[in-house]
């Protein structure tokens, strides 16, 4: 089948965010908006969409929770049951193929699998059922019963490069990374790009914990980090990533001047403003939720891949950004912006 690229619109991606955490039990479907009871009065649609976490979890303050806050708004706008948005939460890769399959045996809807290391499992799933209807967040499965959706990472952490290049104090910053994987690589170039088309001589200093739950690894990274002088960090790491905070907030007791840079998710609604500088929002919610409701309006691209950057509104700064980041470098962040939609800066996809 030939491959179908396109583009959501800004009007589409537009929806607000909701921000409900929701915990659920590793390989039991959990249920939607933390068990509470369907909506009054209930709904018409009889459509059942189930998620797939990968190995960070549902609660990784990051794009699984991201993902998860889509279905809620979902269920909640939709007035859909408990029993119709369901999560499964994977602890390892072999959880994977067997989360999936519950949802498509048990003849769900839709069946997303979140994040780039579930694309094969997603594929073999797919290929075994070609009735069923999956989706996919940050991979490209090219099956006609999936609907793949990508974002241009490397995008908005350009405009974070900036803000952190503008920023320092010491003309150190660093990146935390999760598993070294083409998504992740996105982020650092992107981060490397901006920081280097402010201050070329500014040094990134880089460290990938090769996991995405390991808080204590993300703690450890940041230590090392803060440690030759950085004093701004940005992570793509998703849980793994709570630690580059804890480190930070540590520091900051202590009276030492550090920030973070939050990825996927405004991390300062959940770590705070006094060690959160900015984030590279990754609108996951809102992709999730499209397509998902276009489903139970009875339309699904299978086939499709979906990429989603700054000209679309699938990345970018939060509004809350400029409690911290001064008026000057936001007016900075917003011409690299428009260069950038503009077609007059391209902004790499791996680091250089």
């Amino acid at each position: 089948m030939k491959k179908i690229v396109s583009v959501l619109s800004v009007a589409t991606l537009s929806l607000s965010l909701l921000l409900a955490g929701c915990g659920g039990k590793t390989n039991e479907a959990a249920p939607s908006g933390n068990g509470q009871a369907p909506a009054a009065g209930g709904s018409s649609i009889t459509a059942k969409i189930g998620m797939v976490t990968d190995v960070g979890g549902v609660n990784d303050n990051s794009f699984n929770q991201s993902a998860w806050e889509g279905l809620s708004k979902l269920k909640t706008d939709l007035k859909l049951s408990d029993e119709q948005v369901k999560y499964l939460q994977s602890t390892g890769d072999a959880d994977y193929v067997p989360n999936l399959t519950q949802f498509v045996k048990d003849k769900w809807d839709l069946t997303w699998g979140i994040g780039f290391m579930m694309a094969d499992s997603v594929k073999k799933v797919a290929d075994e059922n070609k009735d069923a209807k999956l989706a996919i967040i940050d991979a490209e499965v090219q099956a006609p019963n999936v609907e793949s959706v990508l974002f241009k990472e490397q995008e908005g952490s350009f405009l974070v490069g900036v803000v952190a290049a503008s920023m320092t104090k010491s003309n150190k910053v660093g990146f935390v990374g999760g598993v070294d994987i083409p998504v992740i690589k996105r982020f650092e170039a992107g981060f490397k790009a901006g920081v280097k088309a402010v201050k070329p001589d500014a040094k990134v200093i880089t460290i990938y914990t090769g996991a995405f739950d390991k808080p204590d690894m993300g703690k450890s990274a940041a230590s090392q980090i803060y440690g030759q002088g950085a004093d701004i960090i940005f992570h793509a790491a998703g849980s793994t990533g709570d630690g580059v905070f804890n480190e930070a907030k540590d520091r900051k007791a202590k009276g030492e001047n550090v920030w973070v840079i939050g990825v996927d998710k405004d991390q300062s609604l959940t770590f705070g403003d006094d060690v959160t500088l900015t984030s590279m929002v990754k609108r996951v919610d809102e992709a999730v939720y499209r397509v998902s409701k276009d489903l139970t309006e009875g339309k699904f691209d299978g086939g499709k891949t979906t990429l989603l950057g700054l000209k679309e509104d699938g990345v970018g700064l939060p509004e809350t950004s400029k409690k911290n980041v001064p008026e000057d470098v936001l007016k900075k962040v917003e011409e690299f912006k428009t260069k950038i939609v503009n077609g007059e800066i391209t902004v790499p996809d791996k680091p250089e």
